[in-house]
């Protein structure tokens, strides 16, 4: 064999060698990636059905959430439903159970109203027989049927601090007459304390000089109090008030009688003098010499309308101890000081806090510049009635810390006097602004910071629109507000209303007199204010629609809806139902009103204290005497123009309202003269005539409208009331 067939044999070997094994290792490669592919073909095959499952399931998820969803929002909607279904129904019955409950109480109280005026028919009935029987005067029967008709109960058996607290509800009158009862009543009436403050102003015109001296000569150590207010004494009772060495009170206001000469007993025998006041007298320079002298505690001085002192006299306020220690100064009406006269004031009163400049036109900045130099602690300041203060007294009063100030009627007073006010008195409290015409809506912005103010008076400022309320709200001052007055302010509507029910949580008293823009919607808004206790809608458009909506609000006690001509009997009547704590109500000049808006007040609003009927011609005896019978607690009545009442009303009168204090009766056509005399000797104050009603009352004397008013609205505040008062008072019936 030769090399080159080995080598032939050699290459023939390894090559079929290679072959083979490349066969055999490719047979298994591919067998290997025919597998690895197969597998991961099978793998892609189960993430895509994976994956797609997934995808299924993810939408199937999502439907079953939504319709787990819309399943839950349907059954929630149906127990919506059923709850609103069953609160329809429990509402329907507490409706039902309260209407039940409302017209049972009503029919209650007018069954009850039905049987106290069935007794008091028979009351007066038995009382006129027993007086027609017997042959005395009405007034001895009445006597005798009280004293039959008085429980058994002796109260001089009560301690004494009882005894005192019921006998200083008395007048001095009272006290004299409880004093002759008997022995026992007669003692009471000499306890030390009783005697404390005596007020002889409400019998000045009975009890003589006589009576005075032994009073004052009695009690002279108990005496602190002495009100002489109007009593025409001789000098000699003036003088023997000296011996009441413990007087703390003395007020001789309008006296005409009262001198110089009493003056000076009387500082020489009371020095321990607080309160003084002296206004409307005759006291010269003289008296103002002595009250530095003597008065060296005096802390309050009235010196009101007294002109015939000069500015000599107030220097002589800086003599001796002076009077460093006055706090109160009135000086209204002394037109006669002149800037030295206050510069004076300044020098020897530099502790006053509280001073009084009324009707007083010759009042100056300049007067009041000279004030403030020294009396720095100035906090309450009235000056109503001076027409020559501008913007710069309130650019001196800087100086003060003034917490309450009145301004009224003035017309240089503009908004640059509250740029001062917001920046240097914080603290303010009260502002009286009336009819000031200076003021618009830029005086209210700067009012809104004030946070302690609780008394805003802008009656009359008529510039004052809703944006400048608006903005006065929106600032801290409107938390703290209790008694807002926005009379005749005429550009104010619903939106302001809107903005008090927002803002004035506290509010009590609300005046909206004259607001003609105001409508049903802003009496609703009203009804909000829950801490509202008197409003005053007089002159609006109100209608019986307001008034049904404002008996929603169950706190008000004072409703005044005078010359609001909507207004029927039906509103009231509705009103009334819902207000039984009314104490306040004026419906004057409201002459669709009758006897029936009377009988509601008698049924629901038994605890009636003031009524105004005035202008009201519908109204009757019959009224009347259902409310002499049921509202015994009536202080104030105004029955002016009510040309149907008789002298009979004044009968009821004066057997059921017991406690009546000030009675007008202007223009009554029939009651007669002697009638109102006999009733002045039971109240206070009382103002009658019988003229024939002015023609903007719109109706003649028997209560019949006029057809032609010669174009004369017949509004109250449009004409000025010009009557003839004949005011008979107690004592002079008495007298």
């Amino acid at each position: 064999m030769t090399p080159e067939l080995m080598i032939k044999a050699c290459s023939f070997y390894t090559g079929h060698l290679v072959k083979t094994h490349f066969c055999t290792w490719r047979d298994v490669a591919c067998t290997n990636e025919n597998v690895a592919l197969a597998e991961k073909m099978n793998r892609a095959v189960r993430c895509y059905n994976f994956r797609l499952q997934k995808s299924v399931f993810h939408h199937w998820h999502s439907y079953m959430e939504d319709q787990k969803e819309k399943l839950k929002n349907t059954l929630l909607r149906i127990q919506q439903i059923i709850y609103c279904h069953k609160l329809s129904i429990i509402l329907t019955k507490w409706r039902n159970t309260a209407r039940l409950k409302s017209k049972k109480k009503e029919d209650e109280l007018i069954l009850k109203h039905e049987l106290q005026l069935k007794k008091w028919k028979n009351r007066l009935t038995l009382k006129r027989a027993a007086a027609e029987e017997s042959n005395f005067p009405e007034q001895s029967s009445s006597e005798g049927s009280l004293v039959h008709e008085t429980l058994k109960c002796d109260i001089s058996l009560l301690p004494e601090r009882a005894i005192l607290q019921i006998f200083f509800y008395l007048s001095l009158k009272d006290v004299i007459i409880c004093g002759q009862v008997n022995h026992a009543w007669m003692l009471m009436t000499q306890l030390n304390s009783l005697w404390n403050a005596i007020d002889f102003s409400t019998v000045k015109n009975v009890i003589p000089d006589k009576y005075i001296l032994s009073t004052l000569q009695r009690w002279r150590l108990n005496v602190l109090h002495l009100n002489f207010r109007g009593c025409l004494l001789r000098p000699k009772t003036f003088r023997s008030v000296s011996h009441c060495r413990n007087l703390q009170e003395l007020n001789v206001s309008d006296c005409p009688t009262f001198t110089d000469e009493a003056m000076r007993h009387i500082s020489e025998g009371c020095p321990g003098v607080l309160y003084l006041n002296l206004s409307n007298t005759t006291i010269t320079n003289r008296t103002m010499r002595l009250l530095p002298r003597h008065f060296h505690n005096l802390q309050n001085l009235s010196l009101a309308y007294c002109r015939r002192f000069t500015d000599k006299g107030l220097q002589y306020l800086n003599l001796g101890n002076g009077c460093h220690k006055l706090i109160y100064l009135d000086l209204s009406g002394c037109t006669q000081i002149s800037v030295k006269g206050f510069r004076h004031i300044a020098n020897s009163c530099t502790g006053i806090t509280h001073l009084t400049i009324n009707d007083m036109p010759t009042l100056t900045d300049n007067c009041v510049k000279a004030l403030v130099e020294k009396c720095s602690r100035i906090t309450s300041l009235v000056f109503t009635g001076a027409p020559h203060i501008s913007d710069c007294t309130f650019k001196a009063l800087s100086t003060c810390k003034l917490r309450k100030i009145r301004f009224e009627g003035n017309k240089r007073v503009t908004d640059a006097s509250f740029k001062y006010i917001d920046k240097n008195y914080p603290n303010l409290s009260h502002i009286y602004m009336a009819d000031c015409k200076g003021i618009t809506d830029s005086s209210l912005r700067s009012l809104s910071p004030l946070r302690q103010l609780t008394v805003l008076n802008l009656a009359n400022c008529v510039r004052i629109g809703d944006m400048g309320l608006k903005q006065f709200l929106d600032g801290p001052a409107s938390i703290r507000i209790r008694e807002l007055n926005l009379s005749n302010c005429v550009q104010l509507s619903d939106a302001s209303v809107m903005k008090l029910s927002e803002r004035c949580p506290n509010l009590n008293y609300l005046s909206l007199r004259n607001c003609d823009h105001l409508t049903a919607q802003g009496i609703g808004y009203i009804v909000n204010i829950f801490s509202l206790v008197s409003i005053d809608l007089s002159g609006t458009d109100i209608s019986n629609e307001g008034l049904n909506v404002l008996s929603r609000h169950k706190k008000l006690k004072e409703l005044s809806v005078s010359e609001c001509y909507r207004i029927t009997d039906v509103g009231i009547q509705a009103f009334c139902k819902s207000s039984l704590i009314l104490e306040h109500l004026d419906v004057s000049y409201c002459s669709q009103l009758s006897d029936m808006i009377i009988k509601a007040l008698a049924i629901y609003c038994i605890n009636l204290t003031s009524l105004s009927i005035a202008g009201c011609p519908k109204i009757t005896d019959s009224a009347m005497e259902m409310l002499s019978a049921k509202c015994h607690y009536l202080h104030i009545l105004d029955i002016s123009g009510c040309v149907l009442l008789t002298d009979q009303i004044l009968e009821d009168l004066q057997i059921g309202c017991k406690q009546l204090r000030i009675l007008k009766m202007q223009y009554c056509t029939n009651i007669s003269k002697k009638a109102a005399q006999r009733m002045s000797s039971k109240v206070q104050q009382q103002e009658y005539n019988s003229n024939d009603p002015p023609r903007w009352f719109g109706y003649d004397r028997e209560g019949n409208p006029l057809t032609e008013l010669d174009n004369v609205t017949p509004s109250k505040g449009a004409s000025e009331l010009t009557v003839e008062k004949s005011t008979y008072s107690s004592e002079e019936q008495a007298a």
